[in-house]
């Protein structure tokens, strides 16, 4: 178990330290970009992957903790199910709102171009 542990981590640290040079020979191939460009990119595409991932993360775990105590409230008060479900509903709803809006700012960080070209 410990070497599957590990084999996942050495993978996830390369395929993290290799991403941004597989960008960066995509961009030199296709027209010369400067290093403040590449550098850039590079650090754009980690950063987008990074707080994506959080960001989901932390609205599963928000999502499970609300799913648990609704499920809770309903199995204690089997009358209340219809509030219950409603509250859940809009909770949940507002949760997941948070993951779209870090979607939104993944989004523009990575299409924004600050260079002009």
């Amino acid at each position: 178990m410990r070497r599957l542990i590990s084999f996942i981590i050495i993978t996830l640290i390369l395929s993290w330290a290799i991403t941004p040079m597989v960008f960066a020979a995509e961009a030199v191939a296709e027209g010369g970009l400067t290093d403040a460009k590449l550098g850039y990119y590079g650090w754009a595409v980690l950063g987008c992957g990074l707080a994506i991932g959080l960001a989901a993360l932390g609205t599963g775990i928000g999502m499970g903790i609300g799913l648990n105590g609704a499920s809770g409230g309903v199995a204690r008060n089997p009358n209340a199910s219809g509030k219950i479900l409603t509250t859940l509903i809009i909770g949940l709803a507002m949760v997941e709102s948070l993951c779209i809006y870090a979607l939104v700012v993944v989004l523009i960080v990575f299409f924004a171009n600050p260079f002009g070209v």
